[in-house]
């Protein structure tokens, strides 16, 4: 096995971990136990705010919200098994990554693809940061004290969760494993334990702690519409489900094998919570309270306390959702910077996006991720519910669009057993496609017209990216062998700021490259230069003494003080009466071997050959000579 060299480790290392060459790319992969903390933390954590979301929504019923919210969920259970029978044909058709990106552009066509590349992008940003704000709700909920500082540890939480991301997809699986399962463990058997109570005591079980009474009495009619709005605000508990057929790649050998039985296990784990949820909230009569107000107490919070109390059992299960609900963003950031990374490969976002990092992550997906979902939490507050209007929205057209992709595939593909994967992502697509429509109409006025924006917005700045890639290569497009005619030497200009060993470097090169070579100093009115005086001896003597041309000296008088402009100005003015001949520029820079001792210079090199590249065209090439300072 080839190991990288033994060095000593930096701060940098430190932080983000040793740089791991390419060839390491297998090791990193997961298998299905890990698979389920990177990939399934998004979809598990959704249990914690789905069921809320839709309480929420129903506070105005009063007491009779907690009968509702079985028939609701019962809803959401069924299109969840019909989007997982859906995904589990995807990743056997795409075994290199199923996205709905990949799925709707090979099948349906670009502007499909990039319409469910816009809404998964807004869909992952959003998973960032609802996740995060709902742990810290759920944090808040067992110390109230800490209330009024939501934002702040929002912000902290998403500082941390990307610094582990930026380690490396395998490390950040083996950090969150942990928590993951004393999740998953804690909240099922607090669960399992509440069904059993509620069994024995015919439907009707004492509570520990007796829940809040509603926050207010009925004040609404029970009406279709505002049950849709509760499904609608309670389908964001199908989130993240398509992170694992967009992550295929990552998992370990047989990677389909691997992460179909992933998805199962997250799947069965996620139904198993969502009913429980909804049965032990209808027996315990369990009621949401107004988000972000004095008294706040999340769904979760509410029911530990009525089937446990508050002792330590509830702080373990109430601190293992607040940290995998922070965790959550984990599969965003796991998802996002692949999406991110096809999507550029394509040509329609920045190729720094395909480029991958130290540790073998897309970096700069990270990055922008971190970046707008801490924008939206400051926009936000850090408060959930004001966030799940703009959320359902991007991962359903997502699901839609891929699943009417996978319809398409099957239809051109006639393998054995087409026809009935044909049927299941066909159910799929209507059953999703008619929930993006109720999810659209019913959050319209609370927020959903943002995402509806968005993602239009997005797509055409994917497009316009696309248009700016294909110009570049018909202008740089080359058909015929190598020109050879005009191959004169250049008219070389040389910038003089004061006579010294960089400046004689300069000198030297220009000389080996042409011998038509102009000095160009600035000089201040009314003051002596020191350059004019030392030229006569310093460079046309010795260059005379050689039979060799000497360089001519001009002096450009400034009297704003300005010395980058009149260079620029005048370089620009000897292209123009040289028509059809290059100017080459050659620049003089000092090389410092820390960053920070370039705050001491004035950089005009750096600005020098900025304003010549803004300003120049083709005949104008621009060459850099350094002088490395010692150390």
């Amino acid at each position: 096995m080839r190991l990288s060299p033994r060095r000593d480790m930096s701060l940098i290392d430190l932080l983000f971990g040793r740089a791991l060459p390419t060839w390491m790319e297998r090791a990193e992969r997961v298998a299905a136990a890990t698979g389920i903390a990177i990939f399934g933390l998004d979809a598990l954590s959704s249990a914690a705010y789905g069921p809320e979301a839709a309480l929420t929504i129903m506070i105005p019923l009063g007491a009779a919200s907690s009968s509702y919210i079985v028939p609701i969920s019962a809803s959401i259970i069924i299109l969840l098994g019909i989007v997982y029978f859906s995904y589990l044909q995807t990743i056997a058709a795409y075994p290199g990554g199923g996205g709905s990106y990949t799925v709707s552009s090979e099948n349906l066509g670009r502007y499909p693809g990039l319409l469910a590349a816009a809404a998964l992008m807004i869909d992952y940003i959003l998973t960032v940061a609802v996740g995060i704000s709902a742990g810290v709700g759920a944090l808040v909920s067992a110390v109230p004290s800490l209330l009024p500082h939501t934002l702040l540890l929002c912000l902290g939480i998403l500082a941390l969760i990307t610094l582990v991301n930026l380690r490396g997809i395998r490390e950040a699986g083996i950090v969150f494993m942990i928590p993951t399962y004393v999740f998953i463990f804690s909240l099922l058997g607090v669960l399992g334990f509440g069904v059993i109570k509620a069994l024995a005591s015919g439907g009707h079980p004492m509570p520990v702690e007796a829940p809040p009474p509603p926050a207010v009495h009925a004040a609404a009619m029970v009406s279709a519409w505002l049950i849709l709005q509760a499904f609608a605000s309670g389908c964001t508990a199908m989130t993240g489900v398509e992170a694992v057929s967009n992550g295929v790649r990552a998992f370990g050998e047989p990677t389909v094998r691997t992460a179909q039985r992933t998805l199962t296990v997250i799947i069965g784990i996620l139904v198993l919570m969502l009913a429980g949820i909804a049965y032990l909230s209808h027996a315990y009569r369990i009621t949401a309270t107004p988000p972000g107000e004095k008294g706040y107490q999340s769904v979760l919070s509410l029911i530990v306390a009525a089937v446990a109390g508050r002792g330590v059992f509830y702080y373990i299960t109430i601190g293992a959702v607040l940290v995998v609900l922070a965790l959550s963003a984990n599969t965003a950031f796991a998802d996002f910077p692949r999406l991110c990374r096809a999507v550029s490969q394509d040509g329609f976002l920045p190729n720094g996006f395909s480029i991958r990092g130290r540790r073998l992550v897309y970096t700069q997906g990270v990055y922008v991720l971190a970046f707008v979902a801490g924008l939206l939490l400051v926009v936000f507050r850090g408060v959930t519910d004001r966030l799940i209007p703009l959320y359902a929205v991007g991962a359903f057209l997502a699901f839609t669009l891929s699943q009417a992709g996978m319809v398409n595939h099957w239809r051109k593909h006639k393998e054995p057993g087409a026809a009935r994967s044909m049927l299941i992502n066909g159910l799929g697509a209507i059953a999703t496609g008619a929930t993006v429509i109720v999810v659209l109409v019913a959050k319209f006025v609370e927020g959903a017209w943002i995402t509806a924006l968005l993602i239009p917005a997005l797509l055409v700045m994917m497009l316009a990216v696309r248009r700016h890639f294909d110009r570049i290569e018909a202008e740089l497009q080359c058909s015929h062998p190598l020109d050879l005619t005009g191959l004169h030497a250049p008219l070389v200009v040389v910038p003089v700021q004061t006579w010294g060993k960089s400046t004689e470097k300069a000198l030297r090169f220009a000389l080996t490259v042409s011998k038509d070579i102009e000095a160009v100093h600035v000089a201040l009115e009314n003051e002596k230069s020191s350059v004019e005086q030392l030229w006569k001896s310093f460079v046309e003597a010795p260059l005379t003494a050689q039979g060799l041309p000497v360089p001519r000296l001009v002096t450009l008088k400034s009297p704003f003080r300005h010395v980058i402009s009149p260079i620029v100005d005048y370089v620009l003015q000897v292209a123009g009466r040289n028509d059809g001949r290059r100017i080459a520029v050659i620049v003089p820079e000092l090389v410092e071997h820390h960053w920070y001792h370039y705050l001491l210079h004035d950089n005009r090199a750096e600005l020098l050959k900025a304003l010549l590249l803004l300003r120049g065209d083709q005949r104008i090439v621009i060459i850099t000579v350094p002088w490395y300072l010692r150390a």
